[in-house]
């Protein structure tokens, strides 16, 4: 068994195609599916069902898979160790991170830190929390930015801040003309939610758990963008939960309204797998994250965190 053999399972694994594995490889098809099938005889099993298309690994070739995986990223962190580049930040870094985050942070920090790190390039990719959890573990991507805790054994978070869940409603609705919001008030037959799969709307459904369930009246509509929601909220269709850093400072004031402390908040991290090396890189994103927050996010509060697991 050669590192070589554990890099060619896994292109195929990632490009499902034998020709195009070979040229991400860049060798030629019939040297990588020699190695393969050489790989397999040795360990005596199958790692890809070659009767399906696309190619998928057997249910032992993807336990197969995943070690190799990990294997390969040890030997970069040794590499990166004896070669002093733990510190360094040079190179190619991609990075995912959740829409109802992305949209928000990414202009508060990113082109202050391209500006000072020149000789960093970030690949950064949108993408759901589960998708950004299997991709660090595959190694895929390097870190995520989302939302935590995963209680995942082999990733490790590194909190950037706490996020108010505000209540978005419209200027006339009745509880409007409250101080603040109590989810206690809230109905399920008003609330607007994004569709399945982002852990906003698992942590929106959490708080508000306690409601009964309810029909919207005349439509039922899950988006996958929280601007789209304010925009039907402000047309009066009902109310939503959002993330206080979707509201700027001259629009959309007029329609939220804060909860009672202890506010609800949705904990905000960089995850990284256990073996990536690179914490200067962590440090860096960490500080000038933090420091581009608001000062209402910056501010210590009372808080009462929201899971969405």
């Amino acid at each position: 068994m050669t590192l070589q053999q554990l890099e060619y399972i896994i292109a195929l694994d990632t490009y499902q195609h034998f020709v195009t594995a070979a040229e991400k490889c860049y060798v030629t098809q019939p040297t990588l599916s020699m190695q393969v099938n050489k790989l397999e005889e040795e360990i005596g099993v199958r790692i890809f069902d070659r009767s399906r298309k696309p190619l998928r690994p057997t249910k032992v070739g993807e336990q197969i898979i995943l070690k190799a995986r990990q294997i390969l990223r040890e030997v970069d962190q040794l590499k990166d160790i004896v070669s002093g580049e733990v510190e360094s930040i040079d190179g190619e870094f991609t990075i995912g991170i959740i829409p109802t985050v992305a949209p928000f942070l990414l202009p508060l920090f990113l082109p202050q830190f391209i500006k000072e790190q020149p000789n960093t390039f970030l690949k950064i990719k949108e993408l759901q929390t589960e998708e950004i959890i299997t991709a660090l573990h595959q190694g895929t991507i390097d870190i995520g930015i989302l939302a935590t805790p995963l209680e995942e054994k082999d990733i490790r978070e590194i909190t950037l801040f706490h996020e108010p869940f505000l209540l978005y409603l419209p200027k006339e609705h009745i509880l409007s003309k409250n101080k603040n919001a109590h989810t206690s008030d809230l109905k399920l037959n008003e609330l607007l939610v994004l569709e399945e799969g982002h852990c906003f709307r698992e942590q929106t459904l959490n708080l508000c758990s306690h409601l009964q369930e309810g029909r919207q009246k005349g439509f039922e509509y899950e988006s996958g963008s929280i601007e789209t929601l304010k925009g039907l909220v402000e047309q009066g269709m009902g109310y939503t939960l959002v993330p206080e850093l979707s509201i700027t400072d001259k629009v959309g004031l007029e329609y939220i309204k804060r909860f009672v402390e202890p506010q609800p908040v949705r904990e905000i991290s960089l995850v990284v797998h256990n073996s990536f090396s690179k914490e200067a890189l962590i440090e860096r994103l960490h500080n000038k994250i933090t420091a581009s927050l608001p000062k209402s996010i910056q501010k210590t509060r009372s808080f009462m965190k929201v899971r969405w697991r």
